[in-house]
């Protein structure tokens, strides 16, 4: 979900995007009940992620969102590349809930006609301080927080909970943050 600069976008969205692909012999992830989308809204800094081709020069790397007019999501990404003192990139995406019976299931798009699917499977429900998001294939992978760094705990909590869907942690990359943002 977190990507820069539109040529990237291909790679996540014709991987990932509503291919509905599921690692060999796991079951579809198991997403959190509920998700209220004006609580979800605001600023995420990047903790932990899968590398992928699209993002593996980023570091700092946030999201933003928020509810539209129309109650689609504007999602903003954006990062620094190779160092934290690097040079800024973003990019704009819209996101929705295809399904209002299954809230933690979005799609986002980047630009027309691809979108990618957007699972959100942990999530702190009572402050909305951490949340977890990847896919079916468990190829993508990304631990949020509301905050640049987070407590071993709460890491250790995240860690376990995307080993339990079928995830294997062994490359999981650590983003550096700028503390203080």
């Amino acid at each position: 979900m977190h990507v820069t600069k539109a040529g990237s976008f291909v790679a996540v969205l014709l991987f990932a995007g509503g291919l509905g692909l599921r690692a060999e012999g796991l079951p579809p992830l198991e997403l959190v009940p509920r998700v209220d989308p004006a609580r979800y809204a605001g600023l995420w800094y990047e903790i932990a992620r899968f590398q992928q081709a699209f993002e593996k020069d980023l570091v700092g790397v946030t999201a933003e969102y928020s509810i539209r007019k129309d109650g689609r999501i504007a999602v903003k990404n954006s990062g620094f590349k190779k160092t934290l003192d690097g040079p800024f990139t973003d990019a704009k995406a819209v996101a929705w809930v295809p399904d209002p019976a299954k809230p933690a299931a979005l799609k986002v798009q980047f630009f027309w006609p691809f979108a990618a699917d957007y699972l959100i499977f942990g999530l702190d429900d009572q402050d909305y301080s951490w949340a977890l998001v990847g896919d079916n294939s468990r190829k993508y992978l990304w631990f949020l927080s509301r905050t640049p760094s987070i407590d071993q705990s709460t890491f250790d909590k995240m860690a376990g909970l995307a080993r339990a869907q079928g995830y294997d942690l062994s490359k999981l990359f650590i983003v550096p943050q700028k503390e203080g943002n």
